[in-house]
């Protein structure tokens, strides 16, 4: 399998969404300054939108600074491997009606903290691609041309 073309699949926004749907556990890039944080959130998907919720801290800190983020959430079998990376816009819901509809979620805390805030990214792209996995190819052997 040396055809890279062969080895890694550009996924469709749809499946994108769909394997997003299926997990719990993302990666949220924020940028406020020159201060670039990651952080690891537990979320749910609402339609297409991602929501989370948090703690007073450095992350809503952050995503009032910039709203600009990245989340990130991948996964791997034996076969294979996919990651799929959301640009997007992160707001607080601030609303009675939108805390309560977030409160109808399926979104826990998974540590016994207090998370008052739902913060919810809303798209600009979405994009994700799958890698099949395998042994690297002889690198030093005879090459086909």
């Amino acid at each position: 399998m040396d055809d890279k073309s062969a080895v890694i699949t550009y996924l469709t926004d749809e499946e994108c969404f769909t394997r997003l749907a299926g997990h719990e556990l993302g990666r949220l890039v924020t940028h406020a300054g020159d201060v670039l944080d990651i952080f690891p959130v537990n979320y749910t998907l609402d339609g297409r939108s991602v929501v989370f919720r948090t703690a007073e801290g450095s992350k809503l800190t952050e995503l009032t600074v910039n709203d600009e983020v990245l989340f990130e959430v991948d996964d791997h079998t034996a076969a294979d491997a996919w990651s799929v990376i959301v640009r997007g816009h992160a707001q607080r819901l601030e609303t009675s009606d939108e805390v309560r509809a977030a409160d109808e979620l399926p979104l826990k805390p998974w540590i016994p903290t207090l998370k008052y805030n739902y913060v919810r990214i809303v798209p600009t792209t979405v994009s994700g691609r799958r890698f099949l996995r395998g042994e690297e190819p002889d690198r030093y052997g005879i090459q086909q041309y």
